[in-house]
């Protein structure tokens, strides 16, 4: 039986797709190729028809990671003006902390970015940049567009290193209403909720 022409195509944006969610989850390093495949239905032997090694899934996932963080984080001329503040309260969440793998690439893979090769850095270097110029220029300061970016991504691993939910809601918490007092961040009438 012959596969569609677009076979390939859909089976290696699955495999990327799946691929993002366990890495965020469990790890990029510790997950095997046997097992990334095995969860779109394959075997291990056909990852090489789609990657030529795992290091380029790693780069391309990073990629993507990054790519779709900045869109949804960042703002633009005709974003409305508390885009930013609405964005920090969701990244700031609960859910968020306790679902590494629909969340952002960063507090979950960091260190294994960190230890990866130039090209993989390079990737989310551009993206973290295009990330601090949006909130710079909404912003007016670029050394406080840095040093959102750490305090946000330093704050959900620290919510998720810590056992109990109360903690983690009070380091959440914590660093929602320390950057509505220290950055000047689009305020909204829109309180964070204490669930959150």
């Amino acid at each position: 039986m012959r596969y569609p022409s677009t076979h390939k195509e859909e089976t290696r944006k699955k495999l990327l797709a799946n691929a993002r969610a366990i890495a965020k989850k469990g790890g990029f390093e510790t997950t095997g190729v046997d097992e990334l495949m095995a969860s779109i239905g394959l075997t291990g032997g056909a990852f090489y028809g789609h990657f030529p090694s795992k290091d380029a899934l790693f780069a391309e996932l990073l990629e993507q990671e990054i790519l779709n963080s900045g869109e949804m984080l960042g703002a633009d001329e005709g974003s409305p003006p508390d885009h930013v503040a609405k964005r920090l309260r969701s990244y700031l969440s609960s859910y968020h902390a306790l679902h590494p793998e629909t969340g952002c690439v960063l507090p979950a893979l960091g260190p294994e970015i960190a230890r990866a090769g130039p090209e993989v850095r390079e990737v989310v270097e551009r993206g973290l940049k295009q990330l601090q110029k949006s909130w710079s220029s909404r912003m007016g300061d670029p050394d406080a567009a840095w040093a959102l970016i750490a305090q946000c991504v330093g704050a959900l691993v620290l919510s998720r290193a810590v056992e109990s939910e109360r903690t983690r809601k009070e380091i959440l918490a914590s660093s929602r209403r320390f950057i509505d007092q220290t950055h000047a961040v689009e305020q909204t009438s829109v309180k964070p909720s204490k669930a959150s």
